[in-house]
């Protein structure tokens, strides 16, 4: 089971942890949750949605050639009410987010906000057990 738990808020900032068979894989940010969507700015509503892995978006060709034995394609959170193309991928601030989820070993609370540190360790590190997840149709549950 893959659970996304929300664990504090910042001004602009939803920051989570990712449970994967109930183990702790790493810190997510996301942009902050709002009633109203703002395109690029709104965090994922709280629900279960289908993890997939996407091999066509265009940040592929970017992951492919920086992780070239390890990246099988990008993995997609689908079913969301008025969001597409959402992926777990590398950042560091919620600028980097473009709605999606950021991938961190260590966060920060700075001004306000959070941030996460460590991004891309924390992706190889989650990448391989997400991508088996989405190639069996798992869920990814947000709270």
């Amino acid at each position: 089971m893959i659970k996304l738990l929300r664990i504090a808020e910042g001004e602009n900032t939803t920051l989570g942890q990712l449970y994967i068979n109930d183990l702790f894989q790493c810190y997510i940010l996301e942009d902050k949750i709002r009633d109203t969507k703002i395109p690029g700015e709104t965090a994922i509503p709280a629900g279960e949605y289908q993890l997939f892995l996407n091999k066509v978006a265009s940040m592929n060709s970017r992951y492919r050639s920086r992780y070239t034995k390890l990246h099988k394609g990008m993995v997609e959170v689908r079913g969301i009410p008025n969001f597409t193309l959402v992926f777990f991928h590398i950042g560091n601030y919620h600028t980097d987010t473009r709605g999606c989820l950021l991938t961190g070993s260590y966060y920060q609370l700075i001004d306000g906000d959070y941030r996460v540190l460590h991004s891309a360790d924390a992706y190889k590190k989650v990448y391989p057990l997400l991508a088996k997840a989405a190639a069996a149709g798992q869920l990814l549950f947000i709270t």
